[in-house]
């Protein structure tokens, strides 16, 4: 079971500001650019994949998360930093944060504590998946400076952080998906887009902290998504694809920004009719910026993202509990799921507002609403209420 404590780690990246030594037009909080780090690194071993390279995709979901934990722990230190601390001592590091993680790591079971030491302790797992990391990590942080550069170019080694940047990517200059993100401005369009989601703040009506963004709810709920699909026992396919599934599952925002629920349900049809909007923009402006072979894979994640869907022969097709389909041959994504953690997301984000003393009307009635409506939902063997009983209350 996933610990409150843990909860309460992973939305803390929500409030590490990045760049907070630059003059910034706007914050940069490290659980979005974290987001963008897996977007990036998607595409990245997507077109590796194609290159003819063998990619274990749950090894890259893991090794994000497995960082994303890491770079909590070790965030405020500079990049020179960090970097210089970890070639002189990454094993004693290393040992230091599994050991502050421990305790909220191990309830989640499955081996995770055991696949996260073997990630951080040897250079050989997942060799492959680190490099790609690595490298989405640096086009995420490129993304951010060409925001923050013409704002700083006045400083002081502005242009050598700028040339560190760049030789960087550089070095990664083996993989065909940095290449191709570097020189096409149409794939690198779908990396911008995608990085836009930090300007929208969620919630748009009430005042919180932390102030999520739709890019860093994607990962929170995707990170619940992975962890409960982990922990209920899916195949590899169903894994993988609750994963993605939850990381696209705002990716029409980018188009039609967060429209609020009371305006989806003020006008019977409503809903129906943003749908089909939603859809044929992603058709028109963001699917023609990716490979045309992606596209039916990305309309999977993306659209019906609450439905449990199977693929049979080569169709896709609603189903009503994806567990029935439990077998890679059916390429199944648990939507339902999805819903749930995207709720649980909100749930958690209201809650916090409402702990550091802010007292909205908005806030308090969603998270009533939302701990009536979905605290009692089961999928698979994950006791839900159990969860939203940790802010129940507060």
């Amino acid at each position: 079971m996933i610990t409150k404590d843990l909860i309460l780690r992973i939305f803390s990246a929500a409030n590490i500001l990045r760049w907070n030594d630059h003059i910034r037009p706007l914050d940069f909080f490290e659980l979005d650019k974290q987001s963008h780090k897996m977007i990036i690194a998607f595409i990245t071993a997507k077109f590796e994949e194609e290159n003819g390279s063998q990619i274990d995709w749950i090894k890259l979901i893991e090794g994000g998360i497995f960082e994303f934990f890491h770079r909590i722990m070790l965030t405020d230190l500079k990049p020179e930093v960090f970097h210089e601390l970890m070639s002189k001592k990454k094993k004693e590091i290393n040992a230091w944060v599994l050991n502050i993680l421990d305790k909220e790591i191990e309830p989640l079971g499955c081996g995770i504590k055991d696949r996260i030491a073997a990630y951080l302790s040897d250079d050989e797992y997942a060799k492959t998946e680190k490099r790609i990391l690595s490298a989405a990590h640096c086009m995420a942080t490129k993304w951010e400076f060409g925001i923050i550069y013409p704002w700083n170019s006045m400083l002081y080694g502005i242009e050598q952080t700028k040339r560190e940047i760049d030789d960087t990517i550089a070095s990664f200059d083996d993989l065909s998906g940095i290449r191709k993100l570097v020189i096409n401005r149409k794939y690198y369009g779908f990396l911008d887009l995608c990085g836009q989601l930090r300007f929208q703040q969620r919630w748009a009506q009430s005042f919180r902290i932390p102030k999520t963004t739709v890019l860093g709810h994607m990962l929170t709920v995707a990170l619940f998504s992975y962890i409960f699909s982990l922990q209920t026992g899916v195949s590899s396919a169903r894994l993988i694809n609750n994963f993605y599934s939850s990381l696209f599952h705002d990716l029409p925002e980018i188009l039609t920004k967060d429209i609020v629920r009371p305006i989806k349900s003020s006008v019977e049809g409503l809903e129906d009719i943003i749908k089909l909007y939603e859809e044929k923009q992603i058709n028109e402006k963001v699917l023609p910026l990716l490979p045309a072979e992606w596209h039916t894979q990305m309309k999977y994640f993306i659209q019906d993202e609450f439905s449990d869907k199977i693929i049979e022969n080569g169709v896709i097709k609603k189903v009503e509990n994806a567990a029935e389909f439990d077998d890679d041959k059916y390429n199944a994504v648990d939507g339902t799921l999805v819903e749930i953690c995207d709720k649980l997301c909100a749930y958690i984000e209201a809650s916090m507002a409402l702990e550091y003393g802010i007292k909205s009307t908005i806030l308090i009635n969603s998270k009533a609403a939302l701990y009536e409506k979905y605290s009692k939902k089961n999928k698979g063997n994950i006791n839900f209420k159990e969860i939203f009983d940790y802010f129940h209350g507060k």
